[in-house]
């Protein structure tokens, strides 16, 4: 019961410096979005706790804090109290340049016990295009800049020549800065709470590893239950006319879980490559939405799954491959393919499929004297379920943030929204349809440059049992002169007065109609 205690406030530790995070930051993007995420990791950087955040950050801290202190043991790079480590480099933490990783290691009488992890997605960090997202892009450096593992912090004092380099680079200075001192709050909070975990339990590291034996335990006596063999499945990103197959075959096995990859899409000299952390967080959000039991989210869940990704794919690229799309659509597909195969094995527990993009709009420019850089996410429908409909106007898989409140929106940049609704009749039909999309409209007020990424135009999102596939998405851009355009994953010029409108997909249809 002692170590019960100690892991569940091990939680709430990661969910309050979550919050501090939420209350710190500047940009909307966190302090409205919530698009962030933390977790506290063991001396040996295992992932002990971590808030329910971001799917897609979740996941990649199994890679990311490994591939990181791995990095910095090659480098001999000692960590001492006070010191703390920034990077944003997709290759090491997992994910893409937008997702800035700090790691804060927590001493407690004089020795290293954690860590606290965290990734938060500012909403611009250099590059050409407005949030740093370029449809367009063949390499990471045409996305932003990278930053390599350095010290943020030295002895609790910030490094100011690291600093310098990222407000010089990131083309909203002040949302950069609010949101990393947000993010160095946050790893206080984390550490601070840690230290008094240890003083009233004592070593509560023996806490942390009957923990994280239980989350193995649990999952394995799960998938126990699963019936064994190899399930295929295969689905398609389409991108800028391609169709790009993702191809899985899911092992269920005494031993746990196994993905393998073989077959898919090499690479591609667009941004839609997904760095091993994505398609490793794709895999296990899936698994473990499909578990019957609340199991601990630990290094215990994460070690019954592997993932067999070949190098040189679309789910684990070469660098300098470009992955900012990776994160966001690929990952989602990815999530797909993986529910489809376990729909084989798991009949009657699997709902079709969700929206599948994270329909990324990035606009910015100069206003006011300013530059100004504005990112969002549009959610959409999730997949009828047996005995259920799917759920209209949500964010889907392996996005878990928020909407931005248009009235925040329309506050802090020269947008005016003209639609916010439900994209009616958009979900698949069945015998439980799929939840519909959303329709986002706005005009911009003054002149810009905006760039969509999303997916699911040409596909719309599959049923299941005979139910229908969902609408695809649809991007309209309205011209001041009358002028109609159709646009899928491109970068565009808008003047003051044009509008865009935006139709993301509903969920498939789950059972054939009656």
């Amino acid at each position: 019961m002692k170590w019960e205690l100690v892991f569940k406030a091990t939680e709430y530790i990661a969910e309050e410096a979550g919050i501090a995070l939420r209350n710190s930051a500047f940009s909307p993007n966190i302090r409205e979005r919530m698009d962030h995420s933390v977790a506290v990791v063991d001396a040996e950087g295992r992932i002990v706790a971590q808030a329910e955040h971001i799917p897609v950050h979740l996941g990649s801290f199994y890679v990311g804090v490994k591939n990181l202190l791995h990095y910095l043991s090659k480098e001999g790079v000692e960590l001492e109290e006070g010191d703390a480590v920034l990077t944003n480099d997709p290759y090491i933490s997992g994910t893409h340049l937008n997702d800035v990783m700090v790691l804060y290691p927590v001493h407690w009488r004089g020795r290293l016990v954690a860590y606290i992890a965290s990734k938060a997605h500012y909403v611009d960090v250099g590059g050409p295009l407005p949030a740093s997202l370029n449809p367009a892009a063949k390499t990471l450096y045409e996305e932003g800049v990278v930053i390599p593992p350095v010290k943020i912090l030295r002895r609790g004092e910030l490094n100011r020549e690291v600093l310098a380099i990222i407000l010089a680079n990131f083309k909203t200075p002040d949302y950069a800065r609010g949101d990393l001192e947000a993010q160095l709050a946050a790893s206080r909070v984390g550490a601070a709470r840690v230290k008094d975990l240890f003083e009233k339990f004592g070593d509560a590291a023996k806490g942390w590893e009957e923990a994280v034996e239980y989350g193995r335990r649990l999952t394995l006596a799960e998938v126990e239950k699963w019936p064994k063999g190899v399930y295929r499945a295969e689905d398609y990103l389409d991108w800028r006319g391609e169709l790009l197959p993702i191809r899985i075959a899911l092992e269920i096995s005494e031993r746990g879980i196994k993905a393998d990859f073989t077959g898919t899409s090499r690479q591609v000299e667009a941004p839609v490559n997904a760095v091993l952390g994505v398609t490793f967080s794709s895999v296990s959000f899936a698994v473990r939405s499909a578990l019957g039991v609340d199991v601990p989210t630990n290094h215990g869940f994460y070690e019954v799954i592997s993932v067999e990704a070949p190098q040189g794919t679309l789910v684990n690229p070469v660098k300098p491959a470009a992955v900012g799309a990776g994160n966001l659509e690929t990952s989602q597909r990815v999530a797909d393919v993986t529910f489809l195969a376990l729909s084989k094995a798991l009949r009657g527990r699997i709902p079709a499929a969700g929206s599948g993009t994270m329909m990324n709009v990035m606009i910015g420019g100069f206003w006011k004297g300013r530059y100004w850089s504005y990112y969002e996410t549009v959610g959409g429908g999730t997949g009828g379920r047996p005995g259920s409909p799917g759920v209209s106007g949500v964010h889907v898989n392996m996005t878990n943030t928020l909407n931005t409140p248009i009235e925040i929106a329309e506050r802090e940049f020269p947008l005016k929204f003209t639609a916010y609704k439900i994209r009616e009749g958009s979900g698949g039909r069945g015998k439980w349809p799929g939840g519909d999309g959303i329709v986002r409209s706005f005009k911009v007020l003054s002149k810009s440059t905006l760039s969509i990424i999303a997916s699911r135009f040409k596909m719309g999102p599959w049923g299941l049992e005979g139910g229908e596939p969902g609408k695809p998405a649809k991007v309209v851009i309205r011209r001041k002169n009358g002028a109609v355009e159709e646009i899928e994953s491109a970068t565009v010029e808008l003047e003051e007065g044009d509008e865009v409108v935006i139709e993301t997909p509903g969920g498939g249809g789950y059972g054939a109609s009656v």
